[in-house]
């Protein structure tokens, strides 16, 4: 049984699914459409697993103007769609329905343009996050924001879902770091909005495109902020005996003023999963660790850990480990980057994404901690303390119905916490179909539905992207 509700499925679609598919094929080249049963499971979910709906088609367009093509012809047959990127997200944003069409971007991952003179690159959607630094590495540049999915997921889904990192406690997330976007409406039309330069002129549409989830249009294009390569960064790992000794560590760093470039939280069970995995040297008689990176020249670095290091030490820091070379950096991140997938390897999860202020983390990490056990359930945190962007991972075994359904329930009580708490429901990972009924925790009937009218300016019928992110209601299957 489904825990999370969909919408009914719209029966006259499927009866035209033939015709429909015929006239996708009329636009489409071969390669670019996907039709058959065995083709469709591949696009059935995302990275929330639990969860999977058969699409009615899968467009697999090469540019804007073939986006725009499919769009026209679903808004005259009255298809929904979803778009898609890499399928990493982990909150069901990109689940299909069977009578909606896909459209997967992946084949529109070219660089078109760096600009270091202006610091910009315009790039297709389907580009993943890792390849901008890749490529504008070597002239001494990077793209700030690095979600742990950077290898797989794609601008266009970062842009949707407003996607963070590690690195982004100094930087910002993806809207901070976005000069403009092209977007495809459900009319077909193109739109360019924002520009090469620090601002545009006009209303800022971007700021409103920028996290949500597609249901205003489908980005194609983005020019995004390139920042100059610090001359230097270093990681600092350091171990507490205590989760409140480390989470107000983390609150008396930012009430001091000190910004580093990264820090990150890992209890003792995330730990003991990253090390086991990675071998980076985690200290393992620990109940808690940050891992903290500043950047600079040796004397900045030198003088902001000796600040740090202050702090950690009033708060009864047991070890520091200074990275001492580029491979020992590296490795602990890799540990960090790696701890979803390493967590997959001990159990099933649900990874949450709710936040707090920073100086509410210690409740924060009690509170939910108490939950999980309330429920019978264990919970693994690694998260971006330095923001106050909490990653509860839920342990559950997800072929049992009723400890899947204990998880869900476990992880809307954490995220109900974060918003009781002056938090929000989500920092990066986007509402998506998680987090869609508890709306109502974060926002009231007047928000929701000035959020409802903006989105029916660019999508009158709900066709873009449905049954995410607004309560299904008497929609609900």
């Amino acid at each position: 049984m489904s825990h999370i509700a969909f919408p009914r499925v719209d029966q006259t679609i499927l009866a035209r699914r033939g015709a429909i598919v015929e006239r996708l094929s009329a636009i489409l080249p071969p390669e670019c459409l996907i039709a058959d049963e065995s083709g469709r499971r591949a696009f059935e979910t995302d990275a929330l697993t639990a969860y999977r709906r058969l699409p009615l088609a899968v467009a697999l367009p090469r540019s804007t103007e073939e986006v725009a093509r499919v769009m026209r012809l679903c808004r005259d047959e009255k298809v929904n769609v979803v778009p898609r990127g890499a399928g990493t997200s982990l909150s069901g944003g990109a689940i299909p329905q069977e009578d909606a069409v896909v459209i997967a971007l992946t084949k529109m991952s070219r660089i078109l343009e760096v600009n270091l003179a202006d610091r910009y690159a315009r790039v297709e959607a389907g580009v993943t996050n890792l390849a901008i630094s890749e490529a504008v590495g070597p002239e001494g540049f990077f793209y700030a924001p690095d979600p742990s999915s950077q290898l797989a997921c794609t601008i266009g889904g970062n842009i949707a879902m407003n996607s963070g990192g590690a690195h982004c406690l100094k930087y910002g997330v993806t809207t901070n770091n976005l000069l403009g976007a092209r977007l495809v409406t459900l009319d077909g039309e193109i739109l360019d909005i924002g520009s090469e330069a620090m601002d545009a002129p006009g209303y800022d549409l971007l700021g409103l495109v920028c996290g949500s989830e597609g249901q205003l249009g489908i980005v194609t294009e983005a020019i995004v902020r390139l920042i100059p390569l610090p001359e230097g960064a270093r990681p600092v790992l350091f171990g507490f005996d205590s989760v409140e000794d480390a989470s107000q560590c983390v609150a008396a760093i930012i009430g001091a003023g000190i910004v580093p470039v990264a820090m990150e939280y890992m209890d003792k069970p995330a730990i003991h999963i990253c090390e086991n995995f990675a071998h980076a040297g985690y200290p393992l008689d620990v109940e808690a660790m940050l891992i903290i990176e500043v950047e600079g020249s040796d004397a900045e670095i030198g003088a902001m850990l000796a600040r740090i290091g202050a702090i950690a030490k009033a708060h009864n820091v047991r070890t520091v480990r200074e990275s001492m070379s580029a491979m020992e950096s590296a490795q602990i991140w890799k540990g960090r980057k790696s701890a979803f997938g390493a967590t997959g390897r001990v159990a099933d999860y649900i990874c949450m994404d709710g936040t707090v202020p920073t100086s509410k983390l210690p409740e924060a990490l009690q509170r939910t901690g108490e939950i999980c056990a309330s429920f019978g359930l264990r919970v693994a945190n690694v998260f971006h303390a330095g923001d106050g962007n909490m990653h509860p991972l839920i342990l559950y075994n997800v072929n049992d119905d009723e400890e899947r359904v204990k998880a869900e329930e476990a992880g809307a009580a954490v995220l109900e916490m974060c918003v009781e708490l002056g938090g929000c429901l989500t920092g990066e990972h986007g509402v998506g179909i998680e987090k869609r009924e508890l709306m109502g925790r974060q926002f009231n009937d007047v928000e929701l539905a000035q959020q409802k009218r903006v989105r029916a300016a660019f999508d009158p019928e709900g066709r873009l992207n449905p049954a995410k992110v607004f309560p299904l209601g008497e929609r609900a299957a």
